[in-house]
């Protein structure tokens, strides 16, 4: 046996130095120390031996194991080297070639309406406040004067998870919060999704808002006016913009009010006035909910769907293929990185203030 042990070694070694190529060296493994190999198979043979001549011949036997070993893995490491080598020198490239194409990504109209909304209303003194999108009962109803028995509670108009939490219908939470934990003067304004059982050519499940909230001892319906005026003048890009408010109901204002818009806009569809939102006088009790005295202080509130903002300002007719991840859709009505204002980025409000 260990004339068939040095026979091994002097026949493997030699041929591992002279393999050419990595399919070479590796067949001399396998017919080596594979699971049929030769030297595996004098390993099997130990069993008929003595102890004393296992403990002898077992040693020499992996000492000759671990030489071929090495040798396998050092020629290995030499042939992957020379194989790299030749590949590098056999390859080149041509640099006269001109370049792949780029494509320039573009942003959503969605998104481009956020940002310019957002850069008026910073410019005009707002500051910016966001809260989560899963709300409880409280921020989104209860201290929003909103009675037990309004239709916005029911199933069919808002997601809930519980009987405490759901799926906010209104980024007027985010008011709340805000009137919770800062004291007036307050000027902001609070973007967000929003979600609501709904889906049309005019409505999704999940849509997104803007709301303005302004408490101090001076906010009145004058204010209010002359705010929206002016922002639908900049947003728009026209000083042809008419407002006009009409009485209506909700709970957390008082009086309340549905806002027109009239001008341009309006003509450009046919119509003498869009409806675009809701606004009015913030209620006593939203300000005692929120620890502000109603006696000292008094505010306003608008706000309106961005959606539909962006769906005027840049002719879209159909809600719907603003959420379908369409390129087509996207690279007809999305705007190049450049021509967007950068005082956010999409909804992370860089410099706002978190709400929790």
């Amino acid at each position: 046996m260990q004339e068939k042990l040095s026979e091994i070694k002097k026949a493997t070694l030699p041929a591992i130095e002279a393999a050419k190529t990595l399919a070479e060296l590796d067949a001399i493994r396998v017919g080596v120390i594979g699971k049929s190999g030769s030297l595996t198979g004098l390993m099997k043979e130990l069993g008929g031996l003595s102890i004393e001549e296992k403990k002898t011949f077992g040693a020499a036997v992996n000492t000759v194991k671990n030489e071929i070993t090495a040798a396998i893995e050092a020629k290995k490491e030499a042939l992957e080297e020379a194989e790299l080598n030749a590949k590098l020198q056999s390859e080149s490239v041509d640099v006269t070639l001109p370049c792949r194409p780029q494509h320039i990504g573009r942003i959503h109209p969605i998104t481009q309406a956020i940002e310019e909304a957002l850069t008026i209303l910073v410019q005009m003194g707002f500051d910016l406040a966001e809260g989560p999108d899963i709300e409880d009962d409280w921020h989104n109803f209860e201290a929003l004067n909103t009675p037990k028995e309004h239709p916005a509670r029911q199933m069919q108009a808002t997601f809930f998870f519980d009987n405490k939490n759901l799926l906010r219908t209104q980024t007027s939470a985010v008011q709340i919060r805000t009137m919770e934990n800062q004291k007036p003067p307050i000027k902001i304004v609070c973007p967000g999704r929003t979600y609501r059982r709904d889906y049309d050519a005019t409505h999704t499940p999940m849509f997104h808002q803007i709301e303005c909230l302004v408490v101090d001892e001076k906010a009145n319906l004058a204010n209010l006016k002359t705010v929206l005026e002016e922002f639908f003048k900049l947003f728009f890009e026209t000083d042809d913009v008419k407002t006009r408010f009409r009485p209506s109901y909700f709970p957390f204002t008082e009086p309340s009010y549905e806002m027109d818009l009239g001008g341009v806009m309006a003509r450009n569809i046919g119509k003498e006035w869009l409806e675009m939102g809701g606004c009015g006088i913030v209620d006593p009790r939203v300000l005692k909910s929120c620890n502000i005295d109603p006696e000292k202080y008094q505010g306003f509130a608008f706000g309106f769907g961005l959606d539909r903002l962006a769906m005027m300002k840049y002719g879209i007719k159909d809600l719907r293929p603003m959420f379908e991840a369409d390129m087509k859709w996207i690279k007809h009505y999305g705007f190049l990185p450049l021509d967007v204002p950068t005082v956010t980025s999409g909804l992370s409000l860089n410099g706002g203030k978190k709400c929790d």
